[in-house]
Order: structure tokens, then C-alpha cells, then sequence
């Protein structure tokens, strides 16, 4: 059985370790520019939640990808994956992503997308409140992550 990511919003408190500790396992160094995973936070509501790669089962980011460098990993691995060396830099699928997890890091000129850390998160390591998880990948998993997606998906349109 595969594994996923979980995000629990009712427990982050806006921190940015995550952010912090994806860098620096991605890019060796501090700098929230280069992470794969992005912290909202809506001060007024006192709300934050990390935001990353949901994996998505019919990802726009794969579909709409001209070189095929955003793809499916093999087959039982659900992951989406970025094969950074056939990628071209269109941002085609920073504009899919509907999470805004694809990231385009202009400091390097490269596409960044949450890779899971090869199976061990560092956002989850370092996340200090419990808001991130590493579960197993179950059918009632994928079903809270569907509702945690849906209540996300409503909070951003109020606040468009």
C-alpha cells in the first residue's frame, strides 16, 4: 500500500517551518522561494494552511504539459511526477494546478513540484503541530482528503 500526504488546516498556526525544511531537503538551503509546499494564511480570518501537491487523480498539470516532463509515476504509484530535464519552462501547468502547487522558482528558472522526499516528507518531520501526515494511502484516506480539498476549494472562492 502507497502512502500520502495529509493536511490537517485546523492545526496550522502559520509557522512556515514546512516551508523551511522543504528547502533546505530540496535545495540545501533556507529559502521559502525554493519550496514545494507554500503556506497561505488569511491573518484577519486567523487562518493558514500548508498547501502542496494533492497528487491528483486527473492532474491538469500532466494534461497540459506539451513535453510530457509532468507525469505519472509507474504504475501503482499514483504519484504525479517531474521529469525536470524535458522541461521546458512554460509554466503551462503552474497556471493548471488548481492548489497553486507547482511552482515556478525564479531564482533557478526551474519548475518545483512536491516530490514526497522519496517516501520520507520533511515538512512532516518538521511540522511542529501535527498539521502535515504521512498515512496510508486507503479509499477513506482519499475521501477525507476530498472533503479537506472541497472546504479548501470553498474557502478560496470567498476569498476572491
Amino acid at each position: 500500500m502507497g502512502k500520502m500526504l495529509m493536511i490537517y488546516p485546523d492545526k496550522c498556526t502559520g509557522c512556515r517551518i514546512c516551508e523551511l525544511a522543504c528547502s533546505f531537503q530540496q535545495e540545501g538551503s533556507f529559502r521559502p522561494g525554493a519550496s514545494r509546499i507554500k503556506t497561505l494564511t488569511w491573518e484577519r480570518e486567523g487562518f493558514s494552511v500548508p498547501l502542496l501537491c494533492q497528487q491528483c487523480d486527473d492532474a491538469g498539470c500532466v494534461s497540459v504539459c506539451p513535453t510530457g516532463a509532468m507525469h505519472y509515476g509507474p504504475p501503482g504509484s499514483d504519484l504525479v511526477e517531474l521529469n525536470q530535464d524535458a522541461c521546458i519552462g512554460c509554466k503551462l501547468c503552474v497556471i493548471a494546478c488548481p492548489f497553486g502547487s507547482v511552482n515556478y522558482d525564479s531564482a533557478t528558472r526551474l519548475i518545483a513540484k512536491c516530490d514526497t522526499c522519496a517516501g520520507a516528507p520533511q515538512c512532516v518531520a518538521m511540522c511542529p503541530n501535527g498539521a502535515l501526515e504521512w498515512v496510508d494511502d486507503a479509499e477513506q484516506t482519499r475521501a477525507r482528503k476530498r472533503v479537506v480539498g472541497e472546504k479548501l476549494k470553498a474557502v478560496f472562492e470567498e476569498v476572491k
